[in-house]
């Protein structure tokens, strides 16, 4: 409890300090003031055991702009409607519901950080032992990200103002308070000497003074510097980026923003009509036509002259595709890419979409023998797509491969899947899904890119070979992740699930 209420003391001051009205101490501007290049040139060396106070948006982050940042809020927590009114009436002042905002920015708003993180920047402040970070933004928007992503043992910024459980978007007033809180002495996050050191940008965001008087260092942060600087690149992320969620697939500028609502007027009748050409065409034609409209298809196949696109016209069973899951289109443009139709086996498919799909559907039970018999009944009568990571991934990962599709055949045909958007992403672990075809479809020019690959050899295989379920499905991602340069994970559609939408991804039968 001591420590809880000292953290809180410590938090409490420095949010005064740094935005209530403070008198400015004597002589603060001679303190040495360099530049944010010299630290990341000795902090590893030289700071790896002070404390690092640090302007989040000025020192980390290469844009000055924190529009973006409200407009991905605005828009996967609140819609269309509330995206444009942000943009006709910046700052953003629109009622959310609290909870669901949290879980937005939890699922949002890292992946964005992630990719506007200077590399300089990232390797100075990272190399100090304790960092308490001050924001601008409203810290529940950035909290979480710098403790969990980055370490940070503290973060300062202004409170939200929260009326009936929705956040209003209006900033609390800070209540300064009277009594002295010391910064420094035993047990404090400063340490009991003065070794903080403070690292910002100009125009300065707050009434700096008293802080910098703690501050043996004060290191400055140019707009001309952050334009050099590298962003920092995925192998150098604190930890796997793999899970994200929201629609929004490019960062939403006022200019960028104002470009997609001017699109969708154009791009929501293209997407429906897309997708109606889908359902009506033949696959022998399909392809074409719907690259006239800009979603363009790319196809590669083994140069194994004996491959049999139709294998199914000699043989008793059909053969079985093994995918990664990209959007609910997948099995569908493996149909087009083989130009014939097949059988999609499926789960969670909203009935609207499976009403409209232009192939059959074979609906899963999530039950290891169920499934393992229903697959094997489709292959009776047709092939079978199946995607057997159970869920989507948008980054360069595989999740784990459900083993139950390597038990029912010995034909197992890996295919790799990926995608290319520019708006929107054809896939979400929140709201509706029967949406998802149509967001997909509505980018201005969506690419679909599939790689047949050479069939499973009988020796990899469970029914001719005696591998185990395991075995075969490890052994077909590898495949795929390997022509896709892609890398294999453990993860599977239920940590999927729990870290962006906090269940377990299962939908509820219905009585």
């Amino acid at each position: 409890m001591a420590g809880k209420s000292m953290a809180k003391s410590i938090s409490s001051f420095l949010t005064r300090v740094l935005f209530g009205r403070t008198k400015a101490t004597a002589n603060i501007e001679a303190k040495r003031t360099q530049t944010f290049a010299n630290i990341a040139k000795t902090s590893l060396e030289g700071f790896s055991s002070e404390t690092l106070v640090f302007d989040f948006e000025g020192t980390l982050l290469r844009s000055s702009s924190l529009f973006p940042y409200f407009m991905l809020v605005a828009f996967e927590a609140g819609g269309f409607l509330r995206a444009l009114v942000l943009l006709l009436t910046y700052p953003f002042a629109c009622m959310l519901n609290q909870e669901k905002m949290l879980n937005v920015m939890r699922a949002v708003l890292p992946k964005f950080f992630l990719e506007d993180l200077g590399c300089e920047a990232f390797d100075g402040v990272m190399g100090f032992g304790q960092r308490v970070a001050v924001t601008r933004l409203p810290r529940v928007m950035v909290e979480e990200f710098l403790k969990e992503w980055l370490g940070v043992d503290m973060v300062v910024g202004r409170e939200v103002a929260v009326i009936r459980g929705r956040f209003t978007g209006l900033m609390e007033k800070n209540k300064a308070r009277q009594e002295p809180i010391p910064l420094l002495g035993e047990g404090s996050l400063m340490g009991s000497r003065a070794t903080c050191v403070g690292c910002f940008s100009k125009p300065w965001p707050f009434d700096y003074h008293q802080l910098l008087a703690y501050c043996k260092e004060v290191y400055m942060v140019s707009q001309a510097e952050k334009r050099n600087w590298q962003l920092l690149p995925r192998e150098k992320y604190p930890k796997p980026l793999i899970f994200h969620d929201g629609k929004l697939a490019f960062r939403p500028t006022p200019l960028a923003t104002l470009a997609m609502f001017m699109w969708l007027p154009l791009g929501l009748p293209l997407s429906i009509l897309r997708i109606i050409l889908g359902i009506l065409l033949p696959f022998s034609i399909s392809g074409p036509v719907l690259a006239m409209t800009g979603l363009k298809t790319t196809v590669s196949k083994p140069q194994n002259p004996n491959f049999d696109p139709n294998p199914l016209a000699n043989s008793t069973k059909g053969t079985l595709y093994a995918c990664n899951h990209k959007t609910l289109l997948d099995p569908i443009f493996v149909s087009y890419a083989l130009s014939k139709p097949l059988a999609a086996a499926i789960y969670s498919l909203s009935p609207f979409n499976e009403a409209i799909s232009p192939i059959r559907t074979v609906r899963l039970a999530r039950d290891r023998e169920k499934d393992t018999k229903l697959m094997r009944q489709a292959l009776t009568y047709s092939d079978l797509v199946v995607c057997p990571e159970g869920t989507t991934c948008r980054e360069p990962y595989l999740l784990r491969f459900s083993p139950p599709f390597a038990r029912v055949s010995k034909d197992i045909v890996p295919v790799a899947i990926d995608v290319g958007v520019s708006m929107f992403y054809g896939s979400t672990a929140r709201g509706p899904k029967c949406w998802d075809p149509v967001f997909h479809c509505m980018n201005p020019n969506p690419s679909y890119t599939l790689q047949i690959l050479e069939k499973l050899s009988t020796s990899c295989t469970c029914e001719g070979g005696g591998k185990s379920g395991v075995e075969a499905a490890n052994y077909v991602q590898s495949q795929i992740a390997g022509a896709l340069g892609f890398e294999c994970t453990l993860l599977t559609r239920k940590d999927k699930y729990m870290i962006l939408a906090g269940n377990d991804g299962r939908v509820k039968a219905k009585n």
